[in-house]
């Protein structure tokens, strides 16, 4: 696929490795796993903002931004990587973050994610509600300032994993893999498009199960669909049939970034089968879905990593009654 029309910057380390995963799939069944490690490519920790940001931010410079402004909850993982992709690219950073999460203390308050962003030169501004939130922005918002939306999600972010779609569909067919469910989280909405809007582009007859982390089915499924329709409408591409993609809400519990007892559990059986991290707001919830989804498979089955193991540490004393 021809992204080429798109200004784009150098952020991450391309291709991210997709590993096998042997122990994890005799835990599950018999089905091969792999898990595509879009955890570790580099900039800022790694995560899979990286691939959306090298296309918002290209933008961004084209446009001749001096200032980068975007929105979040504390442990935002698309903030740390903003405030990381700005500190590379010389721009100045403006995060704007809010308790969505009914989490308190000092380690989910003063440690992990908003310790990197203040690392990374971020200016950061903690707002209590709505009302701060948009009397913050419009105090710093300014002629030379870009307003990404939260986790970099909109048709432009999307393309990041259109990209990425083409990427791991090449592996997998070096391995010999021609079809293969894809299991994502699904949080802003854009990694998921951006992989189900390009394995159908290319016509790939794999398939793609979304774990929603924060909305309902019904909203995270249409959410979706206006991102992939969005992203490809930029392309030139008629909106997306998307019958290869499923999305459900049943991990998330009781609500976005709050812990579960399964989630607990298969962050246990990533890290001491394959000593691969999960964090507990994204990956955590979506690999509970992938484990229910490997025993009853009839091909193979990737799980896309998309990092976050800084806010792992936000999460620090719980993992410690859990686990010692």
């Amino acid at each position: 696929m021809d992204l080429s029309a798109f200004s784009r910057v150098e952020l991450g380390s391309w291709p991210t490795p997709l590993d096998d995963a042997p122990r994890l799939a005799a835990a599950l069944g018999t089905q091969p796993v792999l898990i595509k490690r879009d955890d570790v490519n580099g900039l800022g920790a790694g995560g899979n903002k990286l691939r959306k940001l090298e296309f918002l931010l290209g933008d961004a410079i084209e446009q001749g931004a001096d200032t980068v402004i975007t929105f979040g909850a504390l442990q935002t993982n698309h903030g740390r990587q903003t405030a990381a992709a700005c500190a590379k690219l010389g721009l100045r950073c403006e995060l704007v973050l809010t308790a969505k999460v009914p989490m308190t203390g000092p380690a989910y308050e003063q440690s992990g994610n908003i310790v990197l962003d203040h690392m990374f030169g971020a200016n950061v501004h903690v707002c209590a509600t709505a009302e701060e939130t948009v009397e913050t922005y419009d105090r710093i918002n300014h002629a030379g300032a870009v307003t990404l939306p939260v986790g970099g999600s909109n048709a432009l972010g999307t393309l990041g994993y259109v990209a990425a779609a083409e990427e791991l569909v090449g592996q997998l067919a070096e391995r010999g893999v021609d079809d293969a469910l894809i299991v994502v989280p699904q949080g802003s909405g854009a990694t998921a498009a951006g992989i189900a809007l390009g394995i159908e582009l290319l016509g790939w007859p794999g398939t793609v199960h979304a774990a929603s982390v924060s909305h309902s089915a019904e909203e995270a499924a249409a959410e979706l669909r206006q991102l992939a329709t969005d992203a490809a409408e930029l392309l030139g591409e008629p909106a997306p049939k998307l019958d290869h993609v499923t999305v459900t809400d049943d991990t998330i519990g009781p609500g976005y970034g709050v812990p579960t007892d399964e989630m607990w559990a298969v962050l246990k059986l990533f890290a001491s089968t394959e000593g691969v991290i999960l964090d507990p707001v994204y990956t955590g919830k979506a690999a509970v879905a992938f484990e229910r989804l490997v025993p009853a498979a009839t091909k193979p089955v990737v799980f896309l990593h998309t990092g976050g193991l800084p806010g792992f540490y936000g999460y620090a004393p719980q993992a410690v009654d859990r686990y010692l």
